[in-house]
């Protein structure tokens, strides 16, 4: 349920912000909003997720994501009619400030709530089912995050602009509920209560000592910063490029979706016969060529396409890098290695959606405007790239030294 909203922000957070302004850089502010408290919380969410219930804590932050959501969906509804979108700056800068407000809201609840929900994981699968079940959760995730959700925000935001937040908030009301439901123990096992930044170094050291994961955080970190540049760049890329409307590019997100659900149904097989280094490895590859791929597609179809493959790699990527975090980190310290990696992953988030931004306002100085919208999916894939060929023998190494049990 919650994956089903996100799905739906997906599409109305950045749809929004171009109905105000026209400026890539301010579009993409909304989304950095939703990012950037991964880069200000993601410390504190560890060490609190190791203090707290992380079943009650999902439970707070999902009451919170619905209270944000219906204010957003309220401010809306109140400015209309929207003025006409403008080149410079925005139409309604009162509205788009409440709304980056409210975006800012939901993405610090978030934090909180990822994190536990990441770290609940072990207590409830054994640790040699850890691939099948990370896989089979993303699976059902995705289907409301890329399939479902950013087809219904698309119809919704075409038609009514403030229903997807409004219904949002209703979404977050059921989850809330549903969780409710969840029966165990998920108050971390801890003898002592010392003070946070003694805690947090823990986790540090943890993380410190442990060369692969540090590894597996850079380079998500990295990728994480391409696949910002690319996602952003792709909404002004199938609108002006393509000439597709909200509809169009919800289901080209939903056709990237089914690649991302058919891999986490195989992912566990695909690093059981490859090994988790090699997984690691290949999928990365297979970003840099998608990167490159993406605005070369002809139409939306063949963009589609593309897009389901680099779901697909994305997938397996996650399943490897994921389960070999929830096996090793000890479950006391997995709150707070979990947020400091994170923090190193998710933290370059808003520096790749603002980096989309200059590179496309840079771009259109030297070329037209349509070859400079494809820019950030260059950059992206001669990063990637690199990316591979600095990984490629420290991930190999690295896993082959580790016992996996798959």
């Amino acid at each position: 349920m919650t994956n089903l909203a996100d799905g739906i922000a997906v599409v109305v957070w950045a749809w929004i912000a171009s109905l105000l302004s026209r400026d890539p850089l301010l579009i993409a502010l909304m989304p950095v909003a939703l990012r950037l408290p991964w880069f200000l919380f993601a410390l504190p969410a560890g060490v609190v997720t190791d203090r707290v219930d992380r079943r009650r804590l999902i439970l707070a932050m999902d009451v919170v994501r619905a209270l944000a959501f219906g204010a957003a969906g309220l401010v809306i509804w109140l400015s209309q009619p929207l003025a006409a979108p403008v080149e410079d700056g925005t139409s309604m800068p009162v509205l788009f400030g409440a709304l980056l407000g409210c975006a800012l809201v939901v993405g610090i609840a978030e934090v909180f709530r990822d994190n536990a929900a990441q770290t609940m994981l072990p207590a409830m699968v054994p640790a040699a089912q850890l691939e099948r079940a990370n896989g089979r959760l993303w699976s059902v995730e995705l289907v409301g995050n890329s399939l479902l959700g950013p087809a219904l925000g698309a119809f919704l935001i075409a038609s009514v602009i403030w229903l997807p937040f409004v219904l949002n908030a209703v979404v977050f009301v059921v989850a809330t509920l549903l969780m409710l439901s969840v029966r165990g123990q998920f108050m971390p096992d801890r003898t002592d209560a010392g003070h946070w930044r003694d805690e947090l170094k823990q986790g540090v050291d943890y993380l410190r000592g442990a060369p692969l994961l540090r590894l597996l955080a850079g380079l998500t970190g990295v990728w994480n910063l391409l696949h910002q540049m690319v996602v952003i760049a792709l909404i002004l890329h199938v609108q002006e490029n393509l000439g597709l409307g909200a509809t169009g590019y919800g289901l080209i997100l939903a056709a990237g979706a089914i690649g991302g659900i058919l891999g986490g149904f195989v992912a566990d097989r695909i690093v059981q016969k490859m090994g988790p280094g090699a997984a690691a490895q290949w999928m990365t590859l297979a970003s840099g060529v998608a990167f490159i791929a993406l605005p070369l597609a002809p139409n939306g179809i063949a963009l589609a396409c593309v897009l389901a493959a680099f779901e697909f790699t994305g997938l397996v990527w996650n399943t490897v890098s994921v389960s070999y975090r929830q096996r090793t980190i000890p479950n006391v310290l997995l709150g707070r290695v979990n947020s400091i990696y994170r923090l190193l992953a998710w933290g370059m988030m808003p520096v790749g959606l603002i980096l989309s931004g200059v590179i496309v306002s840079l771009a259109e100085n030297i070329m037209s405007r349509e070859l400079a919208l494809g820019m950030p999916f260059v950059v992206a894939a001669i990063g990637a790239v690199a990316l591979t060929l600095f990984a490629w023998g420290p991930l190999g190494r690295g896993f082959g030294a580790a016992t996996v049990d798959v």
